[in-house]
């Protein structure tokens, strides 16, 4: 049986726990209104990008010559997988959940015989992941010091994608990221971005939408300067949304640490008051039968 003092150890220690763990929680909520209005805002202007691209591609003019970002390279051999996962762990679920889809997806590739590449942002996905495809992993882009994620940060990583993609190194490129949709339920989401996938739904409607518009330079042309910026935009869109997924993950995680913390104060102060209770009672015993002994 711990003594006295130890359980007095064990209960300050998981106090100053609970006061640490409480804290987090209140900078995660506090963190989360900015992320999730960043994360909602990019929401409308990604899928509009998306929508325009779908009524160009459902226009494109016979006979014109379709960029390599919507019509691929011909081949399927080589995939890369660009994983966005967070800096930091304490968010439950979170990082695991994005690498376990990313990791289920390269062992498919891998059993098909495809040669699978990994660019990781993030290192917690890289800590994961290089257990297993240490070999498959080709760079680590890190975003710590980052205190407010933009636009230049999803240019930087979509001009290292191009540069590889026109240098020939993959034929598919898939981002994994979680969508953000409430304190509780984030999604882990697996995106084609490169070559760009139409939705069959945004080519119908560009059918009949666009059948009034003339394009000037030709719809070619214009999907050769969209294509690149909507990749631009897709990845900032993940970026946002991992942002917001993260702080409803650690605010989630928090909170269940808090209250576990709770829960353990209790009972260990429970067993403290009943150990405090026997000694007093064992040293009541010694003094009764030491005074009757005289």
């Amino acid at each position: 049986m711990p003594s006295l003092k130890d359980l007095r150890n064990r209960i300050t220690s998981v106090k100053a726990t609970q006061k640490i763990t409480k804290a987090m929680q209140m900078v995660a909520a506090a963190k989360l209104r900015r992320a999730q209005t960043a994360a909602e805002s990019a929401r409308p202007y990604a899928e509009r990008m998306a929508q325009v691209l779908g009524n160009l591609a459902a226009n494109l003019t016979p006979g014109a010559e379709t960029p390599r970002l919507l019509s691929g390279t011909g081949q399927d051999r080589t995939h890369l997988l660009l994983v966005c996962t967070a800096e930091r762990g304490l968010c439950g679920a979170f990082n695991s959940s994005i690498s376990r889809l990313a990791r289920d997806h390269a062992r498919r590739l891998m059993a098909e015989g495809k040669t699978v590449k990994i660019i990781c942002v993030g290192k917690k996905g890289y800590d994961v992941l290089r257990r297993e495809f240490r070999d498959q992993i080709v760079e680590l882009i890190e975003l710590r010091g980052v205190r407010q994620l933009g636009f230049e940060n999803a240019e930087g990583i979509a001009r290292n994608l191009l540069g590889r993609y026109d240098a020939g190194e993959f034929d598919v490129a898939t981002l994994f990221y979680s969508r953000f949709r409430s304190v509780i339920a984030q999604i882990p989401t697996a995106q084609q971005i490169i070559p760009a996938e139409i939705a069959p739904t945004q080519a119908a409607t560009g059918a009949s939408a666009d059948a009034v518009y003339d394009y000037e330079p030709g719809e070619g042309e214009i999907l050769a300067a969209l294509l690149p910026k909507n990749l631009t935009v897709q990845i900032l869109r993940a970026l946002l949304e991992n942002a917001a997924s993260e702080q409803g993950a650690r605010m989630g995680a928090m909170d269940s640490a808090t209250r576990n913390a709770g829960e353990m104060i209790k009972k260990q102060t429970l067993i403290y008051n009943r150990t405090r209770q026997a000694m007093i009672t064992k040293e009541l015993i010694e003094i009764i039968s030491g005074a009757e002994a005289l």
